[in-house]
């Protein structure tokens, strides 16, 4: 996959699966903006891509307010003379079940996760329309967006609206030529660490590199940062044109994609329904096809 010519803006790319997105492009020959709240992380992960033989430049802030999502696309610009792709990785947690959430945890996950995406998507979309090229937007989903997860209620809402805007950009934004997908990546970070099912193989992998289990990478589609970045790199090229409005997972072996929300059952009575109606057919109709909910946790082979 070649990307040479091609510029792209990676936010939240101090490490993790940000600094393996930024990386993987840079390898692809695209010169890359780097951004992290982190400002020492933007700058170690650019040491670390220019000493690879990549081109890539810090540009650190929070993401969230428009200035900070301006400004990058101003940097990309400046120093490379355009824009091609963006990808809006950058994200933190917060975790609490909801009785115990406060408003702050609340705002900053959303703020950052879904703020962030909006501000940034809509400067690089302004950008890309007036330079009349086309151009690659890829957010990052979760998981935990799709299905739900204890603890999470903001981060699943961010990550959930997140896919939902991403769906409504690829039909605002087709007519200009720019493509809008979803990742939904699973893989060993300092966010998957704190899940007790992946912590022990996660810290294994941190550590000293220990390769993750063959079942979890297949089985269960939980691998490394680096296992995700190739969904990247094919999202940012001309090669994934005809590709927009999608929600792709990746990780370990696993390559998929994600459903959209559909109605799975439907019900018709004339004169419409009360909730005695309701109640006297659900368990025959609805109830008998309900939908589950929240995050399979990994189970060994026995």
């Amino acid at each position: 996959m070649d990307l040479t010519g091609r510029v792209a803006i990676v936010t939240g790319a101090g490490r993790g699966l940000g600094f393996a997105y930024a990386s993987a492009l840079a390898a692809a020959g695209a010169a890359v903006v780097v951004n992290d709240a982190d400002a020492g992380a933007a700058a170690g992960a650019v040491a670390q891509i220019a000493g690879s033989g990549g081109k890539a430049v810090a540009e650190p802030g929070a993401v969230g307010p428009s200035a900070v999502a301006d400004r990058l696309v101003e940097r990309a610009v400046a120093e490379y003379g355009r824009l091609d792709a963006l990808v809006t990785n950058a994200g933190v947690l917060r975790d609490r079940m909801l009785w115990r959430m406060s408003d702050d945890e609340f705002d900053t996950v959303v703020d950052v996760h879904l703020r962030g995406t909006f501000t940034c998507v809509r400067s690089a979309v302004r950008h890309l329309r007036d330079q009349g090229e086309g151009g690659r937007i890829v957010v990052v989903g979760s998981p935990a967006g799709q299905r739900g997860n204890v603890g999470q209620t903001n981060y699943s809402a961010a990550k959930a609206g997140i896919v939902a805007m991403a769906r409504t950009w690829s039909m605002e934004c087709a007519r200009a030529g720019i493509t809008v997908n979803a990742v939904i990546p699973v893989a060993a970070t300092a966010m998957t660490a704190t899940m007790p099912a992946f912590a022990e193989h996660v810290e294994a992998w941190q550590k000293d590199r220990t390769p993750l289990p063959d079942w979890l990478r297949a089985a269960e589609g939980f691998g490394t940062p680096e296992d995700a970045a190739g969904l990247v790199v094919y999202l940012a090229s001309a090669e994934s044109a005809a590709v927009t409005g999608q929600a792709i997972g990746i990780g370990g072996d696993r390559l998929s994609l994600w459903a959209h929300p559909e109605e799975v059952t439907v019900s018709y009575r004339d004169g419409g329904w009360s909730a005695d109606a309701i109640a006297a057919t659900w368990a025959t109709t609805h109830g008998g096809n309900p939908r589950s909910v929240g995050l399979r946790m990994p189970v060994p082979p026995a």
